[in-house]
């Protein structure tokens, strides 16, 4: 379902730095978006690296603010996931990660949605119109109490179609959501990408460190740290 591995990190320098330093162990070079500098990743900003693992390409992007995700959550999910190696999200915060503008995510999301145990979690994020009619026989207490958070649960009762037809409603919300969020990104960004090849020149053969710290002082006046309604 992916190209490239996606990395939640702590939101610190020495993390930072460390896997700047495993990075420059594989000979990763910089591919456009932010530096891994705590004072744009604060900014829901995400930094991009690749490279080669014997004849296999590896693109690695990293944030530590991920969208959709709170930050009342990702402090919990950081205590909750101290002693798994690997950490890694579950079902409901993945399928959060995955109310992205790509069609292909909510195909995802829908058999991540059969994974979950809890009856709230199906209601919350079920794409099947059947198995939420379903859920709705056999609960309907939790229908009437979650209907507001999740209003496609309101068209249970006028049968199978009208459901499916919401179901399509709120994909097409959260796209539009993700589109607008990525939007004011690549608005804010509009001068960093306009110069982005003649920096990745410049950067082309430099040990990562070095290339990473020029990428720093350049993005310091191309690059804003904070972008209005981008962290959502």
């Amino acid at each position: 379902m992916s190209k490239d591995g996606d990395w939640i990190l702590r939101e610190d320098n020495e993390a930072l730095a460390h896997i700047l330093t495993v990075l420059e162990g594989y000979g990763a070079t910089c591919r456009f978006g932010a530096p891994l500098d705590v004072r744009w990743m604060s900014g829901g900003w995400s930094a991009h690296f690749e490279f080669m693992y014997h004849d296999l390409r590896i693109r690695t992007d990293f944030v530590t603010r991920p969208p959709r995700i709170p930050a009342d959550r990702l402090a919990l999910l950081w205590r909750e996931q101290k002693d798994r190696k690997p950490p890694f999200l579950d079902a409901a915060d993945l399928i959060e990660s995955k109310k992205t503008n790509r069609e292909k995510d909510y195909a995802a999301i829908g058999e991540l949605a059969r994974m979950l145990e809890s009856v709230e979690d199906r209601l919350k994020y079920s794409r099947s119109a059947r198995e939420l009619i379903d859920l709705a026989g056999q609960y309907p207490d939790k229908i009437a109490e979650m209907e507001e958070r999740r209003p496609v649960l309101a068209a249970i009762s006028d049968g199978l179609e009208p459901v499916e037809a919401a179901l399509d409603a709120e994909r097409r919300q959260l796209m539009r959501a993700n589109e607008r969020r990525l939007a004011a990104y690549m608005t804010a960004a509009a001068r960093w990408q306009a110069i982005w090849p003649e920096i990745s020149r410049s950067l082309d053969g430099k040990p990562l460190h070095a290339a990473h710290r020029e990428m720093i002082r350049r993005a310091a006046d191309l690059l804003p740290v904070t972008v209005p309604g981008g962290l959502s």
